[in-house]
């Protein structure tokens, strides 16, 4: 059974300007209704703003939630924040909230948008507003639902926002496995950052995961594992730059899932990035990541 959350919000219209393609989100849970039947879905709450404004100053918070951003940020995130947009983040980062707290009971839950890595203290950055993993980390330590966090980012972007926002933290571990020379151009420094060469196939990709994720988990012993679940390393990936296929994909997910579930701990995935001309096929990559997720997690 996948325990998914999904917002009528999450696809919002297309902005005039920017290439991101929004209809993703609608995409992505009509091919988890395709693929299976065995799936729960469940409508998170908005974020509230005072959670937001633990993380990111409250004044770029009323420049979203007004939809006064200024020019030059919008450029940075990639389109301007519209009201609709301003809704679909705050669903989207209540949505990676609520994955938590269904994880916490079934061991595995996902959210079917989120992942919004890039996303600074007082502007957003590469089609993420709010960094909704922030966000809700931060929350569900400050409400005591979980004392320690390892927020685990296999997106082929660094998380250099999720970094920036929680450095410092004994609480919050964050780890990135990333392509080298792909985007962001300056790397922020996460607790453990792993970048991988242009090209990495799936025997690489997958040595290298198995070679450090089980020392995190032993020796940092988080409560939850926040689980950055991008399809973008896939090798077809418009943005990607690595060579990870299909089968290397779910392989990635499910040792993810198998290495947590081993030692007790709770798994919420958000969905990460993914792109290519081809949408539906993006989607299904995503529907498949967490379906396979869902399917390890109930070997235990």
């Amino acid at each position: 059974m996948l325990h998914i959350v999904h917002h009528n919000d999450y696809v919002a219209p297309p902005p005039k300007r920017g290439s991101f393609a929004f209809d993703k989100y609608r995409l992505v849970i009509e091919a988890v209704k395709e693929l299976s039947e065995q799936h729960t879905a469940y409508a998170p709450h908005a974020m509230e703003r005072h959670w937001l404004e633990a993380v990111h100053d409250p004044d770029y918070v009323d420049q979203v939630l007004s939809s006064s951003v200024p020019r030059e940020k919008e450029r940075r995130i990639g389109f301007p924040v519209s009201t609709e947009i301003a809704r679909r983040v705050r669903f989207t980062s209540g949505g990676t909230w609520l994955a938590a707290q269904l994880a916490l009971k079934h061991g595995y839950a996902a959210n079917s948008a989120g992942g919004s890595h890039h996303a600074l203290a007082d502007t957003g950055a590469g089609y993420c507003v709010f960094n909704d993993l922030a966000v809700s980390a931060n929350r569900l330590i400050a409400e005591g639902d979980v004392q320690r966090i390892l927020i685990l980012d296999l997106d082929v972007h660094q998380g250099d926002g999720t970094a920036s926002l929680l450095a410092g933290r004994s609480d919050i571990m964050t780890a990135s496995i990333h392509a080298e020379k792909n985007f962001p151009v300056r790397k922020a420094r996460s607790t453990i950052d792993i970048g991988l060469k242009d090209g990495t196939d799936d025997v690489e990709y997958l040595k290298i995961l198995s070679g450090h994720l089980p020392a995190m988990l032993d020796e940092f012993e988080p409560d939850l594992l926040y689980y950055q679940a991008g399809v973008d390393p896939h090798v077809d990936d418009r943005l990607g730059r690595l060579a990870v296929t299909d089968e290397g994909l779910a392989e990635r997910d499910r040792y993810v899932v198998r290495q947590a579930r081993r030692r007790n701990i709770p798994v919420a995935s958000a969905l990460g990035g993914g792109y290519g001309q081809d949408h539906m096929a993006v989607a299904r990559r995503h529907a498949v990541s967490m379906l396979v997720m869902a399917e390890e997690n109930n070997r235990f």
